[in-house]
């Protein structure tokens, strides 16, 4: 029988969800159904969700921060024979007890509408136009230049980094392209390449050929083209060396991301050690 996970959130619940999804991905070949049930901020929507929980044989996995609220469910799910994890009640209370202040105890409070939130919307605003080299006088306006090969996880790893508050613009590769002047105009710390193995991008240029319905022998797909375009980006890494050449390949976009951020704040220690 397929398990259900019912993840409850007295918010948006993408905290819980982004956890539960890391923890599965060390399950093989097990099928789990996740259903979502955001906003639980009533007593009776929890009685109602652990009933349900215990009908379907759920695991109840739950970030719900109101501390009257979390106890009701531990003891619901106790006592209709639930399990439950609770992914935000321990956190707090060991939170609480290292810095001495109590919790406010606020549903949503990763997504509060601040200048931080604001920032965020400003950054994606800017990583969507100015995406695969569009508008290059504004690179200079970028926190990040990410430059690569088609199908390196340019646009992605832009996404994501916006959701951090980054304004981040890429650039593409192209044989027989010049790369835009205003690349090698801008701060050069800003700028970072992206590589990946020739087997691994025949392997993804392969599948999104098929997806869009396009024979397998079209250039963009054939190997040789791919070792080209490959070998093309490398040569305009190594005459810019001062870029970091990031590598890609078997990578979550949160690896590559992790390791651009750990690059940047490296340098910030540098500059603060060196001031």
């Amino acid at each position: 029988m397929k398990r259900k996970v019912f993840i409850l959130s007295d918010a948006t619940g993408d905290t819980a969800r982004k956890v539960v999804e890391a923890g599965l991905k060390q399950f093989v070949g097990v099928e789990v159904t996740l259903v979502l049930f955001p906003q639980v901020r009533a007593a009776h929507e929890i009685e109602d969700l652990v009933e349900k929980a215990s009908e379907e044989q759920a695991v109840l996995v739950h970030t719900i921060v109101n501390p009257e609220h979390r106890d009701l469910l531990r003891a619901l799910a106790v006592e209709a024979g639930v399990d439950d994890v609770d992914l935000i009640g321990p956190l707090i209370a060991k939170l609480g007890s290292l810095l001495h202040v109590e919790a406010r105890a606020t549903p949503g409070g990763l997504y509060q509408v601040d200048d931080a939130y604001f920032r965020r919307i400003e950054a994606v605003e800017f990583a969507v136009k100015n995406d695969d080299g569009q508008h290059p006088r504004n690179l200079h306006k970028a926190d990040i230049v990410l430059v690569g090969i088609s199908r390196t996880s340019k646009t992605p790893l832009s996404t994501y980094l916006a959701q951090r508050g980054l304004k981040v613009a890429n650039v593409p590769l192209v044989m027989g392209i010049e790369p835009p002047a205003e690349l090698f105009r801008i701060d050069q710390d800003k700028v970072f390449g992206l590589s990946i193995d020739a087997e691994a991008l025949f392997r993804i240029r392969q599948a999104r050929l098929q997806s869009l319905g396009m024979p397998s022998d079209t250039a963009y797909g054939m190997r040789d083209h791919i070792e080209k375009e490959i070998e093309y980006a490398r040569q305009i890494f190594d005459a810019n060396p001062h870029w970091p050449v990031l590598g890609v390949t078997e990578r979550a976009i949160e690896e590559t991301a992790a390791e651009l951020l750990g690059m940047l704040q490296q340098r910030e220690r540098r500059r603060n050690d060196e001031g």
